[in-house]
């Protein structure tokens, strides 16, 4: 494990062990893998804070991908001097958030604020945008870009010693629990580049010798290998869910979210997850919007 390498937990809507942001002090400063959304902001706070840190000593951010639960406040780190890093599909976003703010609106309508609170745009001279094996100097550390899409086009994970930063390629897994879930949210999905990535992984764990997985949802995991074997059963069942059922549901979206709620619950259930964690998984990875990325997912890339 990393020296010093920190979990924080940003408390989304109160709740615990739902969205972590990664604190890696270096002789340098002090990185942070992933950020939160805004409305966590005043928590990343409080909890550099119990480090006895501030904002301002934020070095680097390095970002996995650029949706609100993991990148909404990296502009409040850059106003206090962060340069931020991310996948170069993704850095433009960055700098100018107005379409992505505008895509998930239409997403969570009313909901934006409470859930996401603001994302204000980082200056372009703060933005590194990073391709395949890109190298993040860390004082006498390096942070290795890896691209993993499936996700999301724009995904990186991040090798770190002996950790790696998977983001939602990664899954979302909570602390105690062995089941892991696909984060399935639109608007681009792809599941044969999800096998990809997780190969990647797996080649990644010989040749840097990983002993753990961070995911941002939630946690340090040291079962390498299974928790990547999990997943692989998961892309598989989503797949085959999706050729067996969507078909039937495409045209009403109540009995999709309905069926898919179902369905991962299910699968919940059977890995042993008991109903108050099972509302955390909920909370992490909302099911109805896997429903919505399901069905993006199978009219672009199943149907199409």
């Amino acid at each position: 494990m990393l020296d010093h390498l920190e979990t924080l937990d940003l408390h989304f809507q109160d709740r615990p062990q739902t969205i972590a942001a990664y604190l890696l002090p270096h002789k340098n400063g002090a990185a942070l893998v992933e950020t939160g959304p805004g409305s966590t902001f005043p928590m990343l706070q409080a909890q550099l804070a119990d480090h006895g840190l501030t904002p301002a000593d934020i070095s680097e951010v390095l970002l996995t991908h650029i949706h609100l639960d993991h990148a909404g406040a990296a502009g409040h780190l850059a106003e206090h001097g962060a340069t931020i890093y991310a996948h170069y599909v993704g850095t433009p976003h960055l700098a100018d958030p107005q379409t992505l703010l505008s895509s998930a609106e239409r997403i969570y309508g009313d909901d934006m604020d409470r859930l996401w609170g603001d994302m204000h745009p980082v200056p372009e001279g703060q933005i590194v945008a990073l391709d395949d094996e890109d190298t993040v100097a860390l004082g006498d550390r390096e942070a290795l870009a890896l691209d993993t899409p499936g996700h999301a086009s724009h995904h990186m994970s991040y090798v770190v010693g002996d950790v790696c930063f998977t983001g939602d390629v990664g899954g979302v897994r909570l602390p105690g629990e062995r089941h892991v879930e696909l984060p399935l949210a639109p608007p681009d999905i792809q599941l044969n580049h999800w096998r990809e990535s997780l190969s990647r992984l797996r080649l990644a764990t010989d040749r840097y010798d990983l002993q753990h997985l961070a995911p941002t949802h939630f946690g340090i995991y040291d079962d390498v290998s299974a928790h990547l074997d999990r997943l692989d059963g998961v892309i598989d069942a989503a797949d085959a869910w999706t050729a067996d059922t969507l078909p039937d549901l495409a045209e009403d979206d109540e009995a999709l979210r309905e069926a898919v709620t179902e369905w991962m619950h299910d699968l919940a259930v059977a890995n042993g997850v008991d109903e108050e964690t099972w509302e955390r998984y909920e909370l992490a990875n909302p099911s109805w919007m896997a429903a919505l990325g399901l069905k993006r997912y199978w009219r672009k890339h199943v149907v199409a």
